[in-house]
């Protein structure tokens, strides 16, 4: 059991199984709101929308963190962020956040023109020191961090939603979205839809999902195939991931279970090749990454900070929102 989660209770049904399920995702995706948390530890820069920044004090941060900084002053006019993208995971856990219902997924006019000249101004020069860092190969590790995600209200989860599938099925779980991917537990994980399932959306007609496993007290995170399922297909979000080549800096594990139990599906040696997907948020961090193992693609976490990316991204998406223009 990891650190700071809580022991599974026994589920003598459904519905206490389905809030258990709940319980799970809501820490899995960092909820239950610290009521103590001050408001200024839920930005990355708190007021960055009011005051002129400086590249000096833009080089105290990490280029990781500049990323979510440039991308926090649209956000607080509601830019909607990819599904999958880490920049979607990270704002949309911010009680502060609320998506700006007049965009579309390609248009964000709405959000561009409500910001005022001042922060303009400041995404222009955070995108510049970004650009600096590049220029001279650094990510500026020593530099400060992501502030510590905030939890969230238990009745208001995000991301990862209840789905209500035709019971009576059993369905086959892969790590990635193919049938030819890594399929955990001895290659036999599946899933039952008599229990709670809760999905993030749909990659490439498959669905990922959030699942108590048959084995007591563990939950993974896998996929299954849209053809495979009975009944009404859940209306979800197509994922969009934030795709960059990354090496491992030091031996890792990586699990499909960051929920709860860290269970590892495989070690990833130093210097092991992956491309990474997005970042998702509990207590700490996870990097969401594709491999593989036995010669089989697959999907999984593993603690942030274990990775090094190696082609320092221009940007990983082209809309101004994440551009580096």
């Amino acid at each position: 059991m990891m650190k700071g989660e809580m022991k599974p209770m026994k589920r003598t049904n459904h519905s206490t199984k389905a809030l258990a399920l709940l319980l799970s995702a809501v820490l899995f995706l960092g909820l239950l709101l610290p009521a103590l948390a001050s408001a200024e530890s839920l930005y990355v820069i708190p007021d960055s929308n009011t005051r002129k920044l400086t590249r000096e004090e833009l080089w105290e941060y990490q280029y990781d963190t500049l990323l979510y900084a440039f991308n926090e002053i649209y956000a607080r006019h509601g830019y909607k962020f990819q599904t999958g993208s880490r920049c979607y995971m990270w704002f949309t856990r911010m009680p502060w956040y609320v998506p700006n219902e007049n965009e579309t997924a390609t248009d964000h006019h709405a959000t561009y023109s409500q910001c005022s000249k001042l922060e303009n101004e400041n995404v222009d020069l955070i995108k510049a020191v970004r650009k600096e860092m590049r220029d001279l190969g650094t990510t500026n590790p020593k530099g400060k961090g992501m502030p510590t995600p905030p939890n969230q209200n238990v009745d208001t989860p995000r991301g990862f939603t209840y789905v209500n599938l035709k019971a009576g099925q059993k369905l086959a779980v892969y790590t990635a979205p193919s049938a030819a991917a890594y399929r955990a537990n001895n290659g036999k994980a599946s899933v039952s839809t008599n229990g709670a399932v809760y999905a993030l959306g749909w990659d490439s007609g498959w669905m990922l999902m959030l699942y108590e496993a048959n084995q007591a007290g563990q939950y993974r995170v896998g996929y299954v195939n849209s053809s495979e399922i009975k009944g009404t297909l859940p209306s979800l979000p197509q994922l969009q991931w934030d795709r960059c080549d990354c090496e491992v800096l030091e031996t890792a594990t990586l699990t499909d279970d960051p929920a709860l139990t860290g269970k590892a599906l495989a070690t990833l040696s130093k210097g092991t090749h992956v491309t990474y997907l997005t970042t998702m948020y509990n207590s700490g961090a996870w990097d969401y990454v594709e491999t593989t193992i036995n010669g089989q693609v697959a999907r999984g976490f593993v603690a942030a900070g274990s990775l090094s990316m190696t082609t320092i991204e221009s940007e990983f998406q082209t809309t101004p929102g994440l551009g580096d223009g």
